[in-house]
């Protein structure tokens, strides 16, 4: 197999630290400096929102990419795709942001309004920026060994690559990453007139009568990974997750690559965002410092003996937050504390809210997304809550065990790849405590067994020390990626 450097461009509707709503942010800013230090030309491109400073994140013009002019349907709209770059200590990626006035500039939320919940015309904004992807290549002449899509806003970027600009792109492999396959970004089927593919293609990018991003993209990649080996597996098998669009998935081995972290910018050791810094050595002196900062954060007074439980997560079905609701009144009747930061459905932040204002002496809130305030939420809390219902891979169990605090799992997707079940006895290298069934009940259980433990200092030290010994780093996933990037080349 070859060993030239790769030419790819990743494109991702969220990259960190430009636009963040989930994990999707995370990935796409450590995985495209991760294949960067693979030695590999990458790129990453994606839209400029409303909520993003230009002045901030030092983005400028780039002259040969002003005021292109992108069809969508019968109107054409400009864009001016600039130019600004993501890095780390060692690494820097170019990055191309796209901007328009109507359909991200005048709107603060990345796929919604934030004040009244209510979705943009998302089905005209990603149609509009799948064409610029095409056209920033077009003008600079970049055609690239790879372009890697993520998630069901880039999924017309395959069927336009194959379809209208076949010829122009007829080296270019695509790949596919399903991040939720929950979320697909389906529209009425008049959408699929603006997007300026020929009508033959309608077939390849409908499902269940209503246009479908996600199925575009599966369909005209020529490989399809998503985030983790157990939720490949299930979005192959199990058709509620996907709502029956698994069948599209037969004949492609699809490829689960377990995410990771960046190391950079979650270790506690040199984390700039916690009160003491500390590392597995050390823990026993640096949460404790930890803890009282994040309780006075929160308004909490810190209780000598009583574990401190974390919930960092977007809110939602998938994120298993109607079953944290549920079962939120019967772990605050234990000797707990508990701090929760999340943002999305509107009628599950007031749900909290009433919780919050019965438990006010152990449960606190902060209803928004705080990146520093996440950080101190993993390296104050003892536990962590992850009930979901889906779960891809996830991010926050990997943070929470970096951290020493102590992930509170339901087995499925990446968790189930990432979290094992501790007892002293028969799985003494356990990192956490797992249910299966997703029902309060369980989960209740869980909690139950953690605090069990949590009375023990010498076992809890033990749980501790073996989720932080756990290597989440890039290094294997990254080299993953380039080996299905590679076999694309062959």
């Amino acid at each position: 197999m070859s060993t030239k450097p790769l030419s790819v461009l990743y494109v991702s509707s969220e990259v960190y630290p430009f636009a963040k709503t989930g994990g999707l942010a995370d990935v796409s800013y450590s995985l495209s400096l991760a294949i960067r230090d693979l030695g590999h030309d990458i790129r990453v491109m994606l839209p400029k929102y409303g909520n993003i400073s230009e002045r901030k994140n030092r983005i400028h013009e780039i002259n040969r990419l002003r005021d292109i002019m992108i069809p969508v349907g019968d109107i054409y709209e400009p864009a001016t795709v600039k130019s600004s770059s993501i890095n780390n200590p060692r690494t820097k990626v170019q990055a191309y942001v796209t901007t328009n006035f109507n359909f991200f500039d005048a709107k603060k939320g990345l796929y919604s309004d934030p004040t009244t919940g209510k979705n943009y015309n998302n089905d005209e904004r990603f149609i509009f920026f799948d064409r610029t992807v095409i056209q920033t290549c077009l003008l600079l002449g970049w055609f690239p060994d790879i372009i890697h899509c993520n998630g069901w806003q880039t999924g017309l970027v395959p069927a336009l690559v194959r379809t209208v600009y076949a010829e122009e792109f007829a080296k270019t492999k695509v790949v596919f990453s399903i991040h939720n396959f929950s979320e697909q970004g389906f529209f009425p089927l008049d959408s699929l007139e603006k997007t300026g593919i020929p009508e033959d293609a309608y077939p390849n990018m409908t499902h269940d009568k209503k246009m479908n991003f996600t199925k575009a993209g599966i369909a005209y990649a020529d490989r399809v990974t998503t985030v983790s080996p157990t939720y490949a597996q299930e979005i192959l098998k199990d058709k509620t997750i996907g709502g029956g669009l698994h069948t599209s998935l037969k004949g492609f081995d699809v490829h689960g690559i377990l995410n990771g972290i960046d190391l950079y910018g979650w270790m506690p050791k040199s984390d700039p965002f916690i009160a003491k810094q500390y590392d597995a050595a050390t823990w026993q002196s640096g949460k404790p410092a930890n803890k009282k900062k994040l309780l006075e954060k929160f308004g909490l007074t810190e209780k000598a003996g009583t574990p401190v439980i974390g919930v960092v997560s977007r809110l939602s079905e998938s994120k298993g937050t109607p079953l944290l609701i549920e079962a939120l009144p019967q772990i605050l009747a234990e000797n707990v504390q508990v701090v929760l930061l999340g943002d999305g459905d509107i009628k599950m932040k007031k749900d909290i809210e009433k919780i919050a204002a019965k438990f006010k002496k152990n449960f606190s809130v902060n209803l928004g997304f705080d990146d520093e305030l996440a950080h101190l939420i993993e390296a104050g809390t003892d536990m962590f809550l992850m009930p979901s219902l889906h779960e891809p891979c996830g991010l926050n169990q990997m943070y929470s065990m970096m951290y020493g605090s102590v992930p509170i799992a339901r087995a499925t997707g990446g968790l189930a790849d990432t979290v094992t079940e501790f007892d002293a006895k028969k799985s003494p290298d356990g990192t956490g405590f797992v249910f299966k069934k997703y029902e309060a009940a369980e989960f209740l259980a869980a909690v139950k067994r953690a605090l069990k433990v949590y009375g023990d200092t010498e076992m809890w030290g033990e749980v501790v020390k073996n989720g932080m010994s756990r290597d989440f780093s890039w290094a294997k996933s990254a080299r993953h990626y380039e080996e299905v990037y590679r076999s694309l080349m062959m």
